[in-house]
């Protein structure tokens, strides 16, 4: 039995378009990095982006479950000393939503070039429409 190694010029992306209106943030950017990252495949290869493109609409009707919308914060460091700025999720889901469900998906991506590549075939939306029509994107429920 010989193990199968896909090659990048013979990977076939599908686009899914998700909705994410009253979705948990979390749980949402876990299946999404999944199939970002191609593990919903039978021929996932750990060392190739054999991933989908998927475009998220409704990022701004995301939800978080408990204290969090108030009590966790989205920080980040300007590398200089008392440089650490933090925003609370309620205000950063109401200025930059799409922010907030990349970065989500982001950091369950692996880290390096690889990963960086997965990310770009992510494509978020605050409101309902998306520019992604010509693709014909096919409709994806989670599964939470």
């Amino acid at each position: 039995m010989k193990s199968y190694i896909a090659k990048k010029e013979n990977v076939e992306r599908n686009w899914y378009v998700v909705d994410l209106e009253g979705q948990t943030l979390g749980r949402a950017a876990s299946q999404i990095a999944t199939i970002l990252r191609g593990k919903n495949k039978p021929t996932f290869t750990p060392h190739v982006d054999c991933g989908d493109f998927v475009v998220v609409v409704n990022a701004d009707k995301v939800v978080l479950t408990g204290k969090k919308l108030d009590q966790k914060m989205l920080r980040h460091h300007s590398l200089y000393p008392g440089g650490l700025k933090e925003m609370s999720y309620r205000d950063a889901i109401a200025k930059k939503p799409e922010f907030v469900f990349t970065e989500a998906v982001r950091r369950m991506l692996p880290k390096g070039p690889l990963g960086r590549q997965m990310l770009k075939k992510l494509k978020v939306y605050s409101g309902p429409e998306h520019d992604n029509a010509a693709q014909k994107p096919q409709v994806l429920e989670l599964r939470y």
